[in-house]
């Protein structure tokens, strides 16, 4: 069971963030957490610093693309747009 369920998500469809990849998921998929929820994004690998798009928001996990490298100033927060 999830720690995020009855949480509010700290995300946003089409928002993007700076975020390190702490993780590789069993399908190949990058994985981030932001306030310690998930998000995974395919085509990046652990310890990439990459800002993502969130393309997708469930209860218990997003799922993301890459837009790009990202700000050193910002990391694990909303990108400042």
């Amino acid at each position: 069971m999830s720690d995020n369920i009855g949480k509010p998500v700290p995300v946003e469809k089409d928002k993007e963030y700076d975020v390190t990849i702490d993780a590789q998921g069993s399908k190949g998929d990058g994985i981030a957490h932001i306030q310690g929820f998930v998000v995974f994004i395919p085509n990046a690998k652990m310890g990439d610093k990459v800002r993502i798009r969130v393309t997708g928001v469930m209860r218990t996990f997003a799922t993301g693309e890459v837009a790009g490298p990202a700000s050193a100033e910002s990391l694990d927060g909303p990108a400042d747009d």
